[in-house]
């Protein structure tokens, strides 16, 4: 089926609807608040089709019909702003809306139809969304503003400048290693987010999958705390350590998918597997039910900062080098070793690296992965253990017996 072609009596059609749109928000917005409507339904298509029509007087030759009409409506939506502040009333939204107005009118006939629709759309809910919107910038607290605005300068100044060839003999191309900051940020990011949004409301279980998303390891050691400040709140505070634990086998997929999709048959299957198996374990803790149980397990990080992006960059680039020397001249004992010292800290830039620089899932790289998240779930459980002396044999029990599943995935499967 061909794709529907925009003639002029469906520019027009679009114009009409886009302006009956905004007009109709803007009616349906006055007559909520019992006020006085500056302009309604019948103004603002009138307003579209006035665009329309100087857009029209354009392609016929008479080139200032635009430019004289954007003057005309702006000059009536300024005579509306002066009497609604002798009225002692505040706020242009709906002049600037008039103004939004006549430029869709305008582009309906002259730009590509997207262009009016995309305008329109967004334009239309913007304004329906007033309090929600006002709500979102109230819950937006000065220190995630900055990590919003960081974030934007690592990924949308920062990256697009960065060289993208590779450099030494170990083949580091800037851009790809930045290009992972940004993915694992991302990642981080976006679980802040969830955390703070949906933790509080469905407790313990959702805190600990959404935390995973953005850091197990700060997880495990924050529910540890808790743990050990309300002993009834511990085995809530196992499984959240438990089920954080579990996500990362995921978020470690995804990441991995993403550098280097070769890696993914081998892995997928596995990383599930023990994914499941730290999902069962927090399963069977039984927690008693107690008062304020469906907290979240606590305050992560700052949403985004630049230094640990950095600090994940340089770590990248000697775990790489690193991996590539020891693979060179020491062989893969010695690479197993290094991922089980890894393993001890953050893996992700031990895993990422190992996949960024080499094309084709060896067996001895995959052992070495495998290795790096049993030491780091073994890591991760002692962290916990000595925090929650109250649940101190059952949370060892658990993470000794996940770590112990990694050994035949590593080296038998």
């Amino acid at each position: 089926m061909p794709p529907t072609e925009f003639h002029s009596e469906l520019r027009f059609v679009l114009a009409l609807a886009l302006g009956f749109l905004i007009g109709l928000e803007r009616e349906r917005s006055g007559a909520s608040k019992q006020s006085r409507v500056f302009a309604g339904v019948r103004t603002f298509t009138l307003i579209s089709l006035f665009g329309f029509a100087c857009a029209w007087l354009h392609t016929l030759g008479l080139v200032a019909a635009v430019p004289v009409g954007l003057v005309a409506i702006a000059g009536l939506a300024a005579l509306e702003y002066v009497a609604k502040m002798r009225e002692n009333r505040i706020g242009w939204t709906t002049e600037a809306a008039v103004l939004l107005t006549y430029a869709i009118g305008v582009l309906s006939l002259l730009a590509p139809p997207w262009v009016p629709l995309a305008l329109g759309i967004i334009g239309t809910l913007l304004l329906s969304e007033k309090a929600r919107l006002e709500g979102m910038v109230e819950s937006l607290d000065n220190a995630e503003f900055l990590a919003v605005l960081k974030f934007l300068i690592v990924t949308a100044l920062i990256l697009p400048v960065v060289p993208g060839r590779a450099f030494t003999q170990f083949a580091i191309n800037p851009r790809k290693l930045w290009l992972i900051v940004v993915m694992v940020s991302s990642v981080g990011f976006a679980g802040y987010f969830m955390i703070k949004k949906l933790g509080a409301r469905f407790g313990w279980w959702l805190s600990g999958l959404a935390g995973g998303i953005v850091s197990s390891t700060a997880v495990s050691v924050a529910a540890g705390r808790i743990a050990q400040r309300q002993p009834g709140q511990a085995h809530h505070a196992l499984q959240a350590a438990l089920l954080a634990s579990s996500v990362m086998y995921l978020r470690i997929l995804a990441l991995v998918a993403f550098l280097n999709g070769a890696f993914v048959p081998v892995l997928a299957w596995k990383l599930g597997v023990l994914c499941a198996a730290g999902l069962v374990l927090a399963w069977l803790v039984r927690p008693a039910e107690e008062p304020g149980a469906k907290g979240p397990v606590g305050s992560l990080q700052n949403p985004f900062e630049i230094v640990p992006a950095l600090v994940f960059a340089l770590l990248f680039v000697v775990l790489t080098v690193a991996t590539k020397l020891v693979q060179a001249h020491f062989g893969g004992s010695a690479l197993l070793g290094l991922a089980a010292v890894i393993g001890v800290v953050d893996i992700a830039p031990f895993i990422l690296s190992l996949v960024q620089s080499n094309p084709a899932p060896a067996r001895l790289l995959v052992s070495a992965i495998l290795v790096a998240m049993m030491v780091n779930t073994l890591a991760k459980g002692v962290y916990f253990s000595t925090l929650a002396s109250s649940v101190r044999r059952p949370a060892l029990l658990r993470f000794a017996l996940w770590a112990a599943l990694h050994l035949p995935l590593a080296f038998l499967a």
